[in-house]
């Protein structure tokens, strides 16, 4: 069965390139394309969507307030397509629900295949982008503190703290499970009970939330 798109973007040449190449895929249908994140939202609302490529910057309601309201009001699952100039609304688009975080000049093959992945309930984050959202968490703290040091070190067992950090590390399962000699689905359990104690809902969050010292 096709997997049903919405394209939100404020730039006209974008949104209709955007349908053209996607449309193109006999995987995919545009269901229809919108300029601002209000009309995503009542768009959403309003028509089955399976994923809803935003950007970020749009007028009347931005893409992650736009995400807000429609993770929390449908079963769409978001997936941002923006420039790297955005970076400072990864961190809230991530924790209001955004499936995924690509940026715009990734070829069409990438951009369809980042939606796939999203369609499918995982996560997919742009190379590089995380490493921004990361980098980030301090640009209220010069002093370079170590907010992992804040965490509730009652709520987590000592191998917890460590899967955490080698995630903040931006290591992969396989990568965790070399680290730590113990096996991936180990380490899977460990990244469930985290979730499952922290009300998160991705490893992503599970790095943002370490490195700020438990504050999601």
């Amino acid at each position: 069965m096709p997997i049903k798109i919405l394209i939100a973007d404020d730039d006209s040449l974008i949104r209709e390139g955007l349908k053209i190449i996607i449309g193109l895929d006999e995987e995919f249908i545009v269901m229809g394309c919108v300029e601002n994140g209000l009309e995503a939202v009542e768009y959403c609302l309003n028509n089955q969507v399976d994923v809803a490529l935003l950007d970020i910057r749009m007028p009347i309601l931005n893409g992650v307030e736009a995400i807000k309201e429609i993770s929390l009001k449908t079963k769409t699952k978001c997936l941002i397509l923006t420039t790297f100039d955005e970076d400072e609304y990864i961190n809230a688009a991530i924790r209001y629900g955004a499936k995924g975080y690509i940026l715009k000049n990734n070829s069409p093959d990438k951009i369809k295949a980042a939606i796939k992945v999203v369609n499918s309930g995982n996560m997919v984050m742009q190379e590089g982008i995380i490493d921004k959202v990361l980098k980030g968490r301090d640009s209220d703290n010069s002093d370079n503190s170590d907010n992992s040091s804040k965490l509730d070190k009652d709520l987590f067992t000592k191998r917890e703290m460590e899967i955490m950090q080698a995630i903040a590390d931006g290591l992969s399962n396989r990568k965790i499970s070399a680290r730590l000699f113990i096996s991936e689905g180990t380490v899977k359990n460990y990244i469930t009970s985290i979730l499952n104690k922290t009300s998160l809902e991705h490893r992503t969050q599970i790095a943002i939330y370490y490195l700020k010292g438990g504050n999601n």
